[in-house]
Formats: C-alpha cells, structure tokens, sequence
C-alpha cells in the first residue's frame, strides 16, 4: 500500500449533521433528489510538490498523492452509496464525491464521521460575468501590420521580434467550449499537426447532458455558446493571413467546457480542473499528467446562483497550482458595486491569478471587480490587462468585439505562455512566474481606497500591481537573473 500524510480540513465535530451541509442543499432535499458534493474529512499533503524541481515531477506527485488519498478513504462511502443504489461519482483533484439523493440518504451520508462539509451542485441560468455591451467602434483600432490594438498594447509584438511566441508551451482553456477548427485556432490545437486530428488528451466535455448545438459529452472540440473560441482567440490567435488577435500565437492549446450553453456549477468546474491536471483519453481512461498544460485560463467565476459556496473550489484550485500550473482567473464585471467586488470563486483564492480589466488608455474599467477578495482579504486582482472592445474569434470562423474581465484574462494568460516560452526552466514554478508577472508590470494608481489600502499604493485593489506589459517581464526576466530581483 502506499503511505500518505493527510490533514483535516474541519476545525472542529459538527454538533448535528445539518451543520455540515450548505442550508440550499437540505431545502432541495426536502422536495426531492437534488445533486451536492461531499467533501471528506482526509485532504492530501501536497507540501512536498513545492520541493520538487520539474513541472512534471510536481504533477506526478500530485497525481498520486491525490488518487492515493481518494483511494484509500473513499471505499466505506462508495460502498454505502453503491449498495443503496445512488447515483453518485467519485473525484480526486480534492477528495470528494458527486451525489444525488433525497433527504434520507442525504442525512445518512452527513451523519458520517468521515463527511466533512456537503456543499450544493445545482445549475442555474446564470453564467460567466455579463458586461455592459462593448463600445461600438466604427473601425477596430489596429497596429501596422494589422495586429490588434490590445495585443501592441501590452508589448506583445516586441517581444516576438526577439523570437519569443509561445513555441513549446500549452495552455489549457475551460469555459464554454472552442471552435477549434476556426482560422485563428485551428494550427495552434495540440490536436492537429497539420493533416489529421486527435482529440485524445486536447479536449474534455463535462457537459454530460444537454450542451446546446454541441449535444452532450461531444467527441471533439465544440462551442455552444461563444466565449470559450473568443477568449481562446485571445490568447493564441492568428490566422496566418494578417488577422493577429494572439498574444501568444506559437502556443499551443487544449480545452475542456464546463459550461451547458453558457451555465455551470461546481462539478464541472471541479471535472475539467480534474482532467487538465491528468488529461485522459476520450474515453476518460489512461490518464497521463505529462501532458497537462503550462497554464489554464479561467474565464469564468462560480456564483451564488449556481450555488457554489464561497470556498467549495479553494481546496481544487490550491491542488491544481500545486501540480505547477499556472491558474488564471478573470476577477469579475461587478465592478460597479466597488470595493470588495471580487467575490466568487474562483478568483478570490490566493492560489488564482486573478485578472481585472483596462481600456486602450489604461483607464480602469466601470465594470472590473475591485478588491480585496471578499472571501480572504487578500489585494485583488493581481494585475489588468485590456478588457474593453476586445476583438476576437467567434463561431463559424466570424470574428466579434466584447469587453469584461473574460476579455482581460487570456492576455496574461498569454503572456505566462512567452515568459515560459523565453525561459522552459520557469515552466511550473508558478510563485515565480506569477512574481515576475506582477512586479514588471505598468504601474498604476487610482484614486479609490479599497480594503484599507490607498489607491495611491502599488498594488492596490483597482489595479493590482498594474496593467501587464510582455516587454519588460521577458526583457527584464531575460537579462536580469532572478536573484538580482
């Protein structure tokens, strides 16, 4: 058997069951079945993954700690859901388990010493940040050579002229599926190499019923919506034919949707960070953590409408950062309820990277999520990047503009794909990246006072450490060595 260490992530026995369950959740029970997730007391140490040099080694360990723990405390709980024939399915990336019942089994599995909290899983119409509309411009503001306004913006194209583009690093994209054979996407998917595809290990579907114009558990890569291909263009497009909407057109990319036509709940996210931590097949079999991507970009956040509690993915995105990814997160459109707006996972975690939004003149958008998290306290976002008036790929091979935080956070997701791409020895030393990110960005200040802190500070809760700039964190990374830092 394999040895693990583990810890508790109770503070201390509930005084009756109900006290470990989400009040949502034995509502909807008392009307019928209705879906939660049961986290278990027994969580892995994932400690020793900081020690370990490799981004491959991380996710090795990663992996195996985390199926070990699931493995050896989950079979008394499976066993009583299996023998009482109720639905339920089993997660590692945090020990827990997907279930549905009614009350009475409900009430059985919170009674256990081994539940820790029970926490909903209901889907409701209420999907990734909605905007205001993207202002309308009579014509888009380009670059010679045709590059979009936002990518020159944040010094992209220098630092290609170095030769630095993304070659060598993949991204992992979850949100509400890709178009992968638009112009803009379909070179850049590590799925085809120029005359046959493979979806295996470059796309997963947790979208098991429903998915719009996809259909459910889709074999290949598919959008029921938009977002996913426009924030995906963002990040690696460019059609080869002068449409350059990519920060990081060399890098290559996989996908996972977890939202049904635009919505999602706690286990899809859960099921997609699952996968990009060990991709499988498309059968779900023959998991193989080398192939996990550099970064993910996470445009999207889990509100109380589809019912996810404020720390129900803390536990998933912690383990996904350990595994050495790079999680990015946009931070939110609620910007106009002010300070403390970033408040839902999974941008208020320490272990996002979490993202705000910029307009062409570095103005702070109305609508971007001001700080501190309203979860940790913690200065939010990290940095901005452009998010207003954002031209990118959309379905059948067309293009659209579109502004929020959505729009914002594939650029710094693009970015962390050159700065790995200029130096392969950063590749899953997130601290690191994430450090370089933030300190060579551009400086910005604001005259609001969030979280105590001034808006005269860098960072501050507006912009964070300030809008990112390509050129300086690879330039400044490439000839000063890290220590001088």
């Amino acid at each position: 058997f394999i040895l693990i260490s583990a810890r508790s992530i109770v503070a201390a026995p509930a005084p009756n069951w109900q006290v470990k369950v989400d009040s949502r959740v034995i509502k909807a029970a008392s009307s019928g079945e209705t879906e939660y997730l049961v986290f278990l007391n027994q969580q892995a140490d994932l400690d020793k993954a900081k020690q370990l040099a490799s981004k491959q080694e991380k996710g090795e360990f990663v992996v195996n700690r985390l199926k070990s723990t699931a493995e050896n405390s989950q079979k008394s709980i499976l066993d009583f859901l299996t023998s009482g024939g109720v639905e339920h399915r089993s997660f590692w990336i945090a020990n827990l388990i997907w279930v549905q019942s009614d009350y009475e089994i409900l009430a059985a599995v919170a009674r256990r010493s081994d539940t820790a909290k029970i926490y909903s899983d209901q889907n409701f119409a209420l999907k990734f940040p909605e905007t205001e509309p993207a202002p309308e411009l009579s014509s888009r503001l380009l670059s010679p050579g045709g590059i979009e306004w936002n990518i020159t913006k944040i010094n992209a194209p220098v630092v290609w002229d170095a030769g630095f583009t993304g070659s060598g690093v993949v991204i992992g994209g979850q949100d509400t599926g890709y178009e992968w054979e638009h112009p803009a996407l379909k070179s850049k998917y590590r799925g085809w190499d120029g005359s046959a595809v493979d979806h295996n290990y470059n796309w997963h579907d947790a979208i098991h019923t429903g998915g719009g114009i996809c259909g459910p558990d889709s074999p290949e890569p598919c959008d029921d919506y938009w977002h996913g291909t426009h924030t995906m263009g963002t990040i690696v497009g460019d059609d080869g034919a002068g449409t350059q909407i990519g920060v990081a057109p060399s890098a290559k990319w996989i996908g996972c949707r977890n939202m049904d036509q635009g919505d999602g709940k706690a286990s899809t996210y859960i099921e997609c960070f699952q996968w990009f931590v060990e991709p499988t097949d498309l059968n779900g079999k023959n998991g193989n953590p080398a192939l996990a991507p550099h970064i993910i970009n996470n445009s999207w956040y889990c509100p109380p409408q589809e019912e996810c509690a404020w720390d129900s993915l803390q536990e998933v995105i912690d383990n996904t950062r350990a595994a050495g990814i790079v999680v990015v997160t946009s931070a939110g459109n609620d910007g106009y309820n002010g300070c403390g707006s970033v408040s839902y996972p999974p941008a208020i975690y320490e272990s996002s990277f979490s993202i705000g939004a910029t307009d062409q003149n570095d103005n702070i958008a109305s609508f971007s999520s001001r700080g501190p998290s309203d979860f940790t306290n913690l200065l939010k976002p990290n940095v901005t990047a452009p998010g207003v008036g954002i031209y990118s790929s959309t379905l059948d091979g067309a293009y659209r503009i579109a502004s929020g935080t959505s729009m914002a956070a594939p650029h710094v997701s693009g970015l962390a794909a050159l700065l790995i791409s200029a130096r392969p020895e950063l590749a899953g030393q997130v601290e690191q990246i994430e450090t370089l990110i933030e300190q060579n960005a551009l400086p910005l200040t604001s005259t609001e006072n969030c979280g105590g802190v001034s808006g005269e500070l860098i960072p501050n809760n507006t912009y964070g450490w300030g809008r990112i700039d390509a050129m300086e964190t690879l330039f400044e990374d490439i000839f000063l060595p890290l220590s001088s830092k």
